[in-house]
């Protein structure tokens, strides 16, 4: 059994949101995610693992190639493996707590329009082709 406190593990950067993992079971880990006021994440993809966000305080809006949704306290966001997805933080600080499961959870990023500094990885540009570095 693994145990937390998300408010004792919280951390906030005004640079970056903070992914921090609290622990790793099997195939997958467990992760407190904290966002400032309009912070992004890359837009990418878990192709092995199957992400799941709870959204425990603030809030904002995800993003696929489908749909954008609102990201509010008491919700729950499952992406299936593969699928590509972007949050976009609201007006306050956001708690998420994420799960990753049934495999590797490495991601794949295809953009990362919250951050000019990002550029592609080669693993990235593989997996999405030469479209990653647009």
């Amino acid at each position: 059994m693994l145990t937390y406190d998300l408010h004792k593990e919280k951390e906030f950067r005004a640079e970056r949101h903070v992914e921090k993992v609290l622990g790793r079971i099997d195939d997958g880990d467990v992760t407190v995610a904290c966002w400032e006021p309009w912070q992004i994440s890359p837009n990418h993809a878990h192709p092995y693992a199957v992400e799941a966000y709870f959204c425990f305080e603030g809030g904002g809006m995800m993003h696929t190639a489908e749909a954008s949704v609102p990201v509010l306290p008491g919700g729950l966001i499952v992406h299936p493996k593969g699928e590509l997805h972007e949050y976009e933080n609201g007006p306050e600080r956001t708690l998420l707590y994420r799960v990753r499961y049934g495999g590797d959870p490495l991601s794949r990023i295809k953009e990362w329009r919250g951050n000019a500094e990002w550029e592609p990885r080669a693993e990235d540009l593989e997996y999405f082709g030469a479209s990653a570095a647009t």
